[in-house]
């Protein structure tokens, strides 16, 4: 068969698709979703001459595996990691072609969390409100992969991948997180204010797409009881009884009952989505009121 779709042989932990995301929904209780990684993504799509947002796979830890069922370009961005066409090594982050038939294998992180997977045509699953990205948290969208499963792809815009040799930022030694205070900051001690933007954090392993959860100190708070639910962001940095901060991602929830204690600046968000469990975290105020 020599159809525009391809095969998942090996879907790997968590492999899901994801584009621009579905912001502009909150209202409707719908997370805005999207590729974690935004750069990453975007330089994807540009090695395999596709449009920004179109549809990409997005990998976790340890890769996936696919078979293509006509001869398509690829190219791996993200984190680092070994790619093969039927066992033999090819290049990351450059476009490959890869034949009918071939199995492309992504391996395992060798620094990092997330690659990205993209195919000249994209990811051509039906959209839901105007994305095709997963959401982990409503449901929308495909579901992640599972082996098995059958991906169509779209047609290239181009007739050949447009090369980019802009350099890709190494997965984060140490997470550092510019953030403005508030907009609930005052619901926290001064000395609980002072250890969040001084002290030293580190990623927790039940981190996911809906958010970075860290381990460390415990932000006490100055008042007792609970906010109403009230709208959240991306970037917003939450923190839930236990005291230990968590940074929404792009499958974050539209409202949450915590307080937000700050909010990280956008431009730091795509290292959070490459920093591995145990990464030392900071938070570094940019702004204060």
């Amino acid at each position: 068969m020599t159809d525009s779709a391809l095969a998942v042989v090996r879907a790997g932990a968590l492999t899901t698709v994801q584009d621009a995301g579905r912001p502009g929904h909150a209202h409707l209780g719908v997370p805005r979703s999207g590729a974690l990684d935004r750069p990453a993504a975007d330089l994807v799509n540009r090695l395999v001459g596709n449009a920004p947002g179109t549809a990409v796979l997005e990998t976790t830890l340890n890769g996936c595996a696919v078979r293509p069922r006509s001869t398509v370009t690829v190219a791996v961005t993200g984190a680092p990691c070994r790619v093969t066409v039927d066992g033999r090594p090819v290049a990351w982050g450059a476009p490959v072609r890869v034949p009918a038939g071939a199995l492309l294998d992504v391996g395992a992180a060798g620094s990092g969390v997330r690659a990205y997977v993209g195919f000249a045509g994209g990811i051509a699953v039906e959209p839901v409100l105007g994305s095709r990205s997963t959401d982990l948290l409503s449901g929308l969208g495909p579901p992640p992969l599972a082996d098995g499963t059958v991906l169509p792809l779209g047609r290239p815009v181009g007739g050949h991948a447009r090369v980019d040799v802009v350099p890709q930022p190494a997965p984060p030694a140490e997470l550092v997180l510019g953030v403005t205070l508030g907009p609930r900051d005052g619901w926290f001690t001064p000395q609980a204010v002072h250890t969040f933007v001084s002290g030293a954090f580190r990623v927790s392993a039940a981190s996911n797409r809906i958010g970075l959860r860290t381990e460390g100190p415990a932000l006490e708070r100055a008042r007792p009881g609970e906010l109403p639910s009230e709208g959240m962001v991306l970037g917003a940095v939450q923190v839930p009884p236990d005291g230990r901060p968590v940074v929404f991602l792009a499958d974050h929830p539209t409202t949450g009952g915590y307080p937000v204690i700050a909010v990280v600046r956008t431009a730091d968000l795509p290292a959070a989505a490459q920093a591995v469990p145990g990464t030392p975290v900071r938070f570094v105020s940019v702004r204060r009121r």
